[in-house]
């Protein structure tokens, strides 16, 4: 029983790590755009929810 114990603590400690590291590449992902860039995407993203609204009135 106490190796599975410690199994079981591997796997947690390995789970924490890899959640870490999808982070911090998120994190470097987001830091990678200037603030134009951001500007650009949003305004974007914003033209497309206006045209898919126009394209389907709600009920």
């Amino acid at each position: 029983m106490r190796n599975a114990w410690r199994w079981l603590g591997l796997a947690g400690a390995v789970g924490v790590a890899a959640g870490g590291v999808l982070v911090a590449r998120d994190q470097r992902q987001r830091n990678a755009y200037s603030a134009d860039d951001v500007r650009e995407r949003l305004h974007r993203r914003h033209e497309e929810a206006q045209a898919r609204d126009a394209a389907d009135p709600p009920s």
